[in-house]
């Protein structure tokens, strides 16, 4: 049996043995430590929240950061009412939210903490099922499934979904590296005794991203782990709001600096607790999450944070030694790493933005060495993408390009494949499947029609040496389809991504999304006429990853709400 099914066998178990107590009231043996500053709109919100999990949790340690909004008055009202509710105000503002979570922490009498920021909530049975999961599994920390509610629209995405898909117990947490990537500390319940006697806390004073430190030192001591498939905590995400929160504000170099000085961190604490194996998977972490977020923004940043970034994240890679960059080499974050090693100046931004999308596309040109290999560039011929041509077609970064064109009598779809070192012709791609997801609600598919690919000329194995180089040709496979623009329409005002599906010859297939051609009016918004609408105002544009989506405003009501937003937007 692996190690992955003796521990979800060993979770049935512990399930099956503490059935029997769901009939009687649970233990107050919980603490949770709610942090706030000047958050007087949601402080109260997070607290009650806490609070409503029954008699499960003993206390709730509200932490008021030194706020001038009344935050503090308001929780001294509602703990006048409510026992177990105890307020503790800091005298001088910490500047981040590693110090107040300390505060907290010392004052926690209970067995069990855990943690709420003042602006998100628990939902309902959070608390009492992280601690039936880890009283059953004798487990010194128990985590179970957030969720990132995108405000205003209630849009949800699962955060490490995978780790959280079924009940499972991780005897040590090297059985299980993935760990590493949920680097979040409010969706666990911690024994208090464990944190305590290994001092762990955290970081203190403004230290923006003090979870992936935390979570760290928390692997580091090699606890027992629970998981949950329970949803146990809601993170909300405002991105209109006045003040971004401290890990959303990204707008300064600063923001990457703190991010980078965590991960170093968090890579020195598993090295040094001999957790070698947590420690690669740190970087590893890294170079797939981390990196690829940041290059996905760097188009939209002036010259001086460009040069300012890539001099920091060359001096942090370079502290990656082979074995980091041996595994998985043909990985996006991996190649998009070894760029940036090997250009001393920015370079390639548009080019990387792509390959850091989700998922990966490796735009032309195809560049090849003197000797046929094929690399990122002729500038750049020391970064060798060999590393492509053994990864299976259904994980390669394939390019699509794509373009839409409203029209009165029909919107068309237009698409191109791009061959990759000639693996895509080897593959045989024959068709593509079309949907449009709503931007705003994942589970709102369009689907479009299944479409022939078709060859254009020149379509075929690449010769050696002529990919990427003048005169060369490059194989390429085209479709075209209709766009259901009343079906779109029908839903409402919205925006819509587009997701593509290539399958081959021999079954397999690739998801994809299309990058956005521009030029030549391609994105230019348009008013089409519609029989049941009367009009539905159109416009295809690029997502940050250069990705195409399509903005819809059905009827006169739709079009003027697009108008007065936009003279919003020119007032502000």
């Amino acid at each position: 049996m692996s190690a992955e099914s003796e521990t979800e066998s060993e979770a049935r178990n512990v399930t099956g043995s503490t059935a029997g107590r769901d009939a009687g009231k649970p233990l107050a043996e919980v603490a949770v430590v709610v942090i706030g500053f000047d958050d007087a709109a949601h402080v109260t919100d997070a607290v009650r929240s806490a609070l409503a999990q029954g008699p499960v949790v003993r206390e709730v340690v509200a932490v008021d950061d030194c706020s001038k909004d009344g935050s503090a008055g308001l929780l001294e009202r509602l703990a006048a009412s409510e026992p177990r509710l105890k307020v503790i105000r800091r005298r001088v503002n910490s500047g981040g939210c590693g110090t107040p979570r300390n505060t907290g922490l010392s004052a926690v009498t209970s067995p069990y903490v855990m943690f709420l920021d003042s602006d998100d909530v628990l939902p309902p049975g959070a608390a009492e099922a992280l601690l039936r999961a880890a009283e059953g599994a004798h487990a010194e920390v128990a985590g179970g499934l957030c969720v990132r509610r995108e405000l205003p629209s209630g849009r949800e995405i699962a955060w490490q979904e995978r780790l959280y898909a079924l009940h499972a117990v991780v005897p040590h947490p090297a059985r299980r590296p993935r760990l590493v990537h949920d680097t979040l500390c409010v969706n666990k319940l911690y024994r208090t005794d464990f944190l305590r006697v290994h001092g762990i806390r955290f970081p203190e004073g403004r230290f923006p991203y003090e979870d992936v430190v935390f979570t760290a030192r928390v692997l580091a001591a090699a606890p027992r782990i629970a998981l949950v498939p329970d949803r146990v905590y809601v993170w909300h995400v405002r991105r209109s709001a006045g003040r971004l929160s401290i890990s959303l504000d990204r707008a300064g170099v600063e923001n990457w600096r703190a991010r980078t000085e965590a991960c170093r961190q968090a890579h020195e604490v598993l090295l040094g607790a001999g957790q070698k194996e947590l420690a690669r998977a740190v970087r590893a972490k890294f170079l797939d999450h981390d990196l690829r977020m940041y290059v996905r923004e760097l188009v939209l940043r002036d010259v001086a944070y460009r040069r300012a970034w890539w001099e920091l994240t060359r001096a942090h890679l370079a502290e990656y030694d082979a074995d980091d960059w041996a595994r998985n080499p043909a990985a996006p974050g991996r190649l998009a790493g070894r760029v940036v090693l090997a250009s001393p100046e920015p370079c390639d931004l548009p080019r990387l933005r792509e390959l850091a999308a989700r998922p990966a596309r490796l735009c032309p040109p195809y560049a090849r060495a003197g000797d046929g290999t094929p690399v990122w560039s002729q500038r750049l011929p020391q970064v060798s993408l060999e590393p492509l041509r053994a990864r299976p077609v259904q994980a390669l970064p394939l390019a699509v390009d794509g373009e839409l064109r409203p029209g009165a009598r029909g919107t068309r779809l237009r698409l191109r494949l791009h061959e990759l070192y000639g693996r895509v012709a080897q593959a045989g791609p024959e068709a593509v499947d079309v949907e449009w997801r709503h931007r705003d609600g994942g589970d709102v598919v369009v689907r479009g029609a299944s479409v022939a690919l078709a060859p254009c000329a020149g379509a075929g194995p690449e010769a050696p040496g002529t990919a990427g180089t003048p005169g060369g040709r490059e194989a390429t496979w085209s479709a075209e389809t209709a766009v259901d623009l009343a079906a779109l329409a029908a839903l409402g005002a919205g925006t819509w991504d587009l997701r593509l599906r290539i399958r081959f010859r021999d079954g397999a297939s690739r998801d994809v999304t299309a990058h956005a051609l521009k030029g030549a009016g391609l994105l230019r918004r348009s008013a089409v006429p519609s029989a049941r609408q009367g009009v539905v105002l159109v416009q295809p544009y690029s997502t940050h990853s250069g990705a195409l989506a399509l903005r819809v405003a059905p009827g006169v009501r739709g079009v003027l709400s697009v108008v007065r937003r936009r003279l919003r937007r020119l007032l502000h």
